[in-house]
C-alpha cells in the first residue's frame, strides 16, 4: 500500500480522522512513510502513513 500521506512536510497542521479528541497537530516529520505529530492534547505520536490518512487542516 502507498504511503497516504506523502505529500505532509514539517510544519503541516494536521487531524487524525479517528481520534478527534487529540485535536490539531504539526507534522514533526515524514520519513519512509511514519508520521510524527505533535498533538495539542495528546502529545508526540508516531503514525504509520500506509494504514492512516491524516487531515490536512488549512493554517489560517
Amino acid at each position: 500500500m502507498d504511503d497516504l500521506n506523502a505529500f505532509l512536510e514539517p510544519g503541516a497542521l494536521v487531524t487524525h480522522p479517528e481520534q478527534p479528541d487529540w485535536g490539531v497537530g504539526q507534522v514533526q516529520s515524514n520519513i519512509g512513510g511514519k508520521i510524527t505529530v505533535n498533538f495539542r492534547e495528546t502529545g508526540k505520536v508516531v503514525i504509520d502513513g500506509r494504514r492512516v490518512m491524516l487531515v490536512w487542516v488549512d493554517a489560517e
